[in-house]
């Protein structure tokens, strides 16, 4: 149903209707015009992104068999460092790419179609301690028909952050600036929970029978990453063990901090709207798209950018077609803005500062009790 007030209270029944099938109508062609290109591309950012992966762990390696104290000390220590600071750097790139533009979209089966064993979203495990199975439940399923409705959607501060005044304030709240910057650097590990939910299993509100199977695959991907990133690398190593480890763990590091960073963007901005559960009940195609469109936000940015942030900032797009190859989302992107723009609905879009920095001032200023208004 659409409420009789609200972002869409302007649209009739039939307009809402007519908007759905002008986006079907882009889906269908993209759809249909899938191929060669786009095959070329997901096969060559994977190769890319896995010899930029390689190469940086193998120039960490190569930067630890100098010794750099053996001559000339400060020289070779600061060779060494450059050398171990740029194989980290390297890492944390490719580490980026895979969950974003390559790992993130394959699990929502945009690449299925191609027929490649390996390219499939129930085959592909990411280079994330979350296990593949249960990020594809939490956020294909839960987060993306849910988007932004109170209640349903969990992404909404993520269980630990008020983001809009339809959250009640509690007193957990008032240490959620020190919360956002703990999420940020360890965001995976945070994702890692999500499915979980391990305020539900606390409270009793989830049996710990419904809950110990995910428990146990979460841990047995922790321990494969674990052992990757800060044991088998590492120990070739040798006397360098803690450099190479700490080089991994700040790359880690680094690649929690982009993504924490563009997916808040996504959803968190000033302007970005929120849903009661009621307003979804009989919920139309076009009303879907809609609530889709109001509950995400893009960032402006350039094509290097776009590949970097997974094709997230175009948010809109891909919540509007999750399934559709994110290279095609900045082509399109120009389309669906002008469409919304023809039925009134809002297009969020704006820089990087604007987006990050809206996301910021609401963190702060929902740390501090406020009215709960009206949903529609």
């Amino acid at each position: 149903m659409v409420a009789e007030s609200g972002p869409l209270s302007h649209l009739r029944v039939d307009e809402l209707r007519r908007y759905g099938e002008e986006l079907d109508a882009i889906r269908e062609e993209i759809l249909a015009d899938r191929g060669t290109r786009d095959r070329r591309y997901i096969l060559r950012l994977i190769g890319t992104q896995r010899a930029l992966a390689l190469g940086s762990r193998l120039a960490m390696l190569a930067a630890c068999a100098f010794h750099p104290w053996l001559a000339l000390p400060w020289a070779s220590m600061s060779a060494f460092l450059v050398v171990l600071g740029l194989g980290t750097l390297g890492l944390a790139l490719a580490k980026i790419l895979e969950n974003m533009e390559i790992g993130h979209n394959i699990l929502h089966a945009q690449w299925d179609w191609m027929g490649d064993p390996e390219v499939r979203s129930d085959r592909w495990e990411w280079d994330h301690v979350c296990p593949a199975s249960q990020w594809r439940h939490s956020h294909n399923v839960v987060h993306h028909m849910w988007t932004n409705v109170m209640g349903r959607d969990r992404d909404v501060g993520y269980g630990m952050l008020r983001v809009t005044e339809r959250q009640r304030w509690s007193p957990f709240y008032a240490i959620q600036p020190l919360s956002f910057l703990v999420m940020m650097a360890l965001f995976e590990w945070f994702i890692a929970l999500h499915d979980i939910e391990v305020a539900h299993v606390w409270s009793g509100k989830r049996s710990w029978d419904e809950a110990r199977p995910l428990v146990r695959d979460g841990l047995r991907k922790v321990g494969r990453q674990v052992l990757k990133d800060y044991v088998l690398w590492p120990v070739l190593a040798g006397p360098f063990f803690l450099w190479v480890l700490g080089a991994n763990f700040v790359a880690n590091v680094l690649r929690n901090v982009w993504t924490f960073i563009i997916i808040f963007c996504g959803h968190f901005p000033a302007g970005v709207h929120h849903f009661a559960k009621g307003s979804v009940e009989g919920e139309t195609r076009g009303h879907w798209y809609a609530r889709q469109m109001l509950g995400s936000c893009n960032i402006d940015g350039g094509r290097l950018f776009h590949v970097m942030s997974g094709n997230l900032s175009h948010q809109i797009e891909h919540h509007l077609f999750p399934d559709l190859p994110s290279n095609r989302y900045p082509e399109i992107a120009p389309r669906v803005r002008t469409i919304a723009a023809r039925y009134g609905i809002d297009y969020n879009t704006g820089s990087l500062r604007r987006q990050f920095g809206t996301t910021v001032a609401k963190v702060l200023r929902f740390t501090l009790p406020g009215p709960v208004p009206a949903a529609h």
